[in-house]
């Protein structure tokens, strides 16, 4: 499939998409008039990239992650080594200081909402 539909099929801008091909993240062949062309499983893998992103994993770090990983169900592979199981497992821990940090905050609005509104 050419760019435009690879876009449109994952929801990701085609200046994404060609950033994630310099990243090493994603790979396309060329036709003969230049065109990029990407397999069927290249959908599945731009999904999982916009996932890793969100969870905030840098380009770096999801570029040594891919290859650890099946497209279409995400399992483990042998490639996965002990420097990446711990710096991911240092990324969920980072995420999971935001996330109480995030509920702290929810509670302190909280209670100047309720303040505020006199109950």
């Amino acid at each position: 499939m050419r760019i435009g539909e690879l876009a449109h099929r994952t929801g990701v801008s085609e200046r994404s998409l060609r950033y994630y091909e310099q990243q090493g993240l994603l790979a396309s062949s060329r036709t003969p008039g230049g065109h990029r062309e990407y397999p069927e499983a290249a959908v599945d893998r731009v999904i999982r990239i916009q996932e890793l992103f969100a969870a905030g994993l840098p380009s770096r770090k999801i570029a040594r992650l891919l290859p650890c990983l099946r497209d279409a169900d995400g399992g483990p592979s042998e490639l996965a080594d002990a420097q990446l199981v711990a710096d991911l497992t240092a990324e969920r821990e980072r995420i999971d200081r935001m996330m109480a940090d995030l509920a702290r905050s929810r509670e302190v609005l909280d209670h100047v909402i309720e303040a505020a509104d006199g109950s």
